[in-house]
């Protein structure tokens, strides 16, 4: 009898494992950071006017077709811009922490949102929170890590359904991503 049991869950562990393999790697040496996604990844640039002046977007998305009902996410993001010089202060824990409520409270209320959770998580040097909206009437999650390095904001996001909102492939994709360094020119021969 635990024979019976045990099959099927190999089985389904094994089907788990292959599906994870599929993921591909993002490496983006302007961007300074890889990742991992389900599938490919598209890169969108658009240019905002903000009140420190224009910022230029780079997004990295991927979203799963339509027909592909067994999915756990509806978007996989990730963003960046470099603010103007003295502008976003990465040294300061108090001005930085204004920062991000700030853009945690712009996130909510540009989706007509409700901030539901939210707490610090760094990577490296780099300093970050973690947070999380539900919108459409609490029927659907985006799902946000946020990070300062230097002159560089980073936004990692996950956009699914509520009742997926707990799934192993927004951790796999947020514990995934690494900043980089960025390339040095190769030393000149005298």
């Amino acid at each position: 009898m635990n024979n019976l049991f045990v099959v099927p869950l190999l089985l389904l562990s094994a089907l788990g494992f292959a599906q994870s393999d599929t993921w591909e790697e993002v490496k983006s040496f302007e961007g300074r950071f890889r990742v991992l996604a389900p599938g490919t990844m598209q890169l969108a640039v658009d240019t905002m006017e903000t009140p420190v002046g224009a910022l230029t977007y780079y997004t990295y998305y991927y979203q799963p077709p339509a027909e592909e009902k067994s999915a756990e996410n509806l978007m996989y993001m990730v963003s960046y811009c470099d603010y103007p010089e003295g502008s976003l202060h990465a040294d300061s824990t108090e001005l930085l922490a204004e920062f991000f409520e700030t853009t945690r409270e712009s996130g909510a209320f540009s989706i007509n949102g409700d901030l539901i959770y939210h707490s610090e998580r760094n990577l490296g040097d780099a300093n970050g929170q973690y947070w999380r909206i539900d919108y459409l009437d609490g029927n659907a999650v985006l799902k946000t890590w946020a990070l300062v390095a230097g002159r560089r904001f980073y936004s990692v996001q996950t956009a699914t359904v509520a009742t997926r909102s707990l799934n192993r492939s927004t951790d796999r994709f947020f514990e995934s991503f690494v900043l980089i360094e960025a390339e040095q020119p190769a030393p000149q021969k005298p």
